[in-house]
């Protein structure tokens, strides 16, 4: 267990624009910041931190919370384990009593598989270093025949997996660390009656994700063997999906974000040495075809990629395939293809920092002048090859979600293909016509196939609480004016003097007067933490549910603190000059009375429901009993809609 003074410790230590920015490229606007959510895809952001309040939320997806439940959620860590990387990275000590074995087996399984990948990758770097068979065959490579420093090698974790059948797993088990995670890793591989080493007499390049910690391996052999592959990476488990990972990204993403552009490689070594040039904003697909998944992390950071690949003809036609990929999501996109026989490592080795970057300044190009330059050579002087190398472009163009980048395009390629831009123009909308529709039909196929496999209990819980809206409304005004006073009363005893009575001691005691409670839980909690500190003048709210060590009633009132509240509906009927906190002794009682009439027809329904099924079972007495219920709820309904003015409801 942490101790709640370290806990206090942490949370005031952490800057969550600052925890937020090692995953999300954030620009200022206003009080706030704003930047692409990392939750689900967007093109336009919605996701905005608030440094002042300490809270981060998407107006997108919904997600919403405190520094600690974004790195909860974005790292699929636990409470406790998201306080822990807090921890380190604010340099603060937390003292905790050494795990029994029971505790250690209840670790879940995401983080037992990174704690496993973390001791390989100690494993791994410290056998090249410290063993002779490490530093002779692993260290001379990157060292002599790669030209790879030092700090480099360090820096990227590099490490060697000695030759053997199972020197590693043993050296595993032998620390306590249990097989089933080994194999579901993939370090280890097991059959019946056999265990290997995957990598075994491999260099290791450790694949960190954004945060840092090891998500997979991929070894390099270093003898020569037409019946092994050259390279072999992790295989796709709970902690490493190679569609979603970048080898590189945790070390550039911080010189993306300044540099407003990332160049895109192939492989491992790709990075290293452009990295080693100066060149530090670089990530590679580690070997993969391109995938949207790792195009959207990459716009995470910026919105410019210029993609770097071997000048032979197999890297021009990965980088046709790849460009198509990079415009439909947003992103302006340019290419770079190096001279014949070189590749981004070979081509960093043997230039200097300056040369690289003055060749880089001077042959990246954007893809239309690419694509035609290309295809042109093919074409010639034959006009169906030139209309098939327009169509090819105009394929390409379509997908720029962006009018003014696609109206650009086209003006473009007009000019370099002398074709009239009302002709391209006209290609474009049919062709964006044509790929919308088969989005929709793709959308909607998707979506049935979802709600088909919902099951019973699934489709209960998509049923929205009826009286969400209220609820939230009573939550945000007890979290903004919990301790204003609202009303004055006379006392009994003596007229002179007057009680005051708080915006939470009005509301908290009209909700006990008629026992209203919340189907929702966490809501049932606030009120009770809120009914406990009515007295209590120095309570800050706020500071209290933000930083709830639970993540679901942190999550649920940073959401509501983080919401786009506009004028009320409300506010109109007391006078639109009026701010909200001055109209309090009017509104409150508004909003508590809105949410006693939703309750009582929400009652009534029930009612109603019951009625019906009695008469079913022809049962008279039970009718008779709910028609009762059913008559004296209908009063309450009338006197309450009578003190709302009879005015509707929202």
């Amino acid at each position: 267990m942490i101790d709640k003074i370290t806990i206090d410790h942490i949370f005031e230590a952490a800057d969550i624009v600052e925890v937020v920015s090692e995953f999300v490229s954030l620009k200022k606007r206003g009080v706030n910041w704003i930047g692409l959510c990392p939750f689900h895809n967007e093109k336009t952001p919605s996701f905005t931190v608030s440094q002042a309040k300490g809270i981060f939320k998407c107006f997108g997806c919904g997600k919403g919370g405190n520094v600690v439940n974004f790195i909860m959620e974005h790292e699929s860590l636990s409470y406790p384990e998201a306080l822990k990387w807090l921890a380190i990275k604010y340099h603060i000590e937390i003292s905790e009593k050494e795990e029994t074995p029971e505790e250690k087996l209840k670790k879940d399984e995401r983080e037992s598989m990174m704690i496993v990948s973390s001791y390989a990758q100690k494993y791994f770097s410290d056998f090249l270093w410290k063993e002779n068979e490490g530093r002779t065959i692993g260290l001379s490579y990157f060292l002599q025949q790669r030209g790879l420093h030092e700090d480099i090698i360090k820096k990227f974790n590099l490490g060697y997996c000695p030759e053997g059948k199972d020197n590693f797993t043993k050296a595993a088990r032998g620390q306590g660390y249990r097989m089933d995670f080994l194999e579901k890793t993939g370090l280890t591989i097991k059959r019946d009656d056999w265990i290997r080493d995957r990598f075994a007499g491999r260099v290791i390049f450790p694949i960190q994700g954004l945060a840092g910690r090891i998500i997979g391996f991929g070894g390099r052999i270093l003898i020569k063997n037409d019946k092994t592959a050259k390279y072999l990476n992790s295989p796709e488990s709970e902690i490493y999906h190679k569609s979603n990972a970048l080898y590189g990204i945790y070390h550039a993403k911080r010189a993306i974000t300044q540099k407003d552009k990332c160049f895109l490689v192939e492989g491992y070594l790709d990075v290293l040495s452009m990295y080693q040039s100066g060149i530090e904003n670089v990530v590679a697909s580690s070997g993969t075809s391109l995938t949207v998944d790792q195009i959207r992390l990459i716009k995470r950071f910026t919105n410019n990629i210029t993609i770097l690949y071997d000048g032979d003809a197999a890297g021009i036609k990965a980088s046709l395939r790849g460009i198509d990929m990079v415009l439909e999501e947003g992103i302006n996109v340019k290419v770079l293809l190096l001279p014949e026989s070189e590749d981004p490592d070979s081509f960093a080795q043997s230039h200097s920092s300056s040369e690289l970057e003055k060749y880089i300044e001077n042959n990246e190009t954007d893809f239309i002048r690419f694509k035609t330059k290309l295809l042109l050579k093919e074409a010639e002087n034959d006009p169906i090859k030139k209309s098939e190398l327009i169509t090819n472009i105009i394929k390409s163009i379509a997908v720029v979600p962006d009018n003014i980048t696609r109206s650009v395009y086209i003006q473009e390629c007009s000019r370099l293909m002398d074709v009239s831009e009302e002709v391209l123009f006209n290609e474009v909308r049919k062709l964006k016509s044509r790929n919308s529709e088969n989005i929709r039909i793709k959308n909607n196929r998707e979506s049935a196939i979802a709600k088909q496999k919902l099951k019973p209990e699934q489709k209960k819980k998509q049923k929205k609480n009826n009286c969400d809206i209220f609820e939230q409304e009573i939550i945000r005004i007890l979290l903004k004016y919990f301790n204003y006073v609202v009303f004055e009363e006379d006392d009994e005893d003596n007229p002179e003097i007057k009680t005051k009575v708080t915006v939470g001691q009005y509301i908290i005691g009209e909700l006990d007067h008629d026992s209203l409670v919340s189907d929702n839980k966490i809501v049932n909690t606030i009120i009770d933490v809120f009914r406990e500190n009515l007295d209590n003048l120095d309570f800050n709210s706020n500071s209290f549910f933000i930083n709830h060590s639970d993540p679901k009633i942190s999550q649920y009132t940073s959401n509501i603190i983080a919401e786009k509240y506009t004028e009320s509906k409300r506010w109109k009927k007391f006078g639109t000059v009026k701010t909200e906190d001055k109209i309090l002794d009017k509104l409150i009682p508004k909003i508590v009375l809105e949410y006693k009439l939703r309750k009582t027809r929400i009652l009534l329904d029930s009612i109603e429901q019951k009625i019906s099924d009695a008469a079913k079972e022809k049962d008279p007495e039970q009718i008779k009993v709910l028609q009762h219920k059913y008559i004296q709820l209908k009063k309450v309904e009338k006197r309450i809609a009578m003190d709302l003015g009879n005015r509707p409801i929202i």
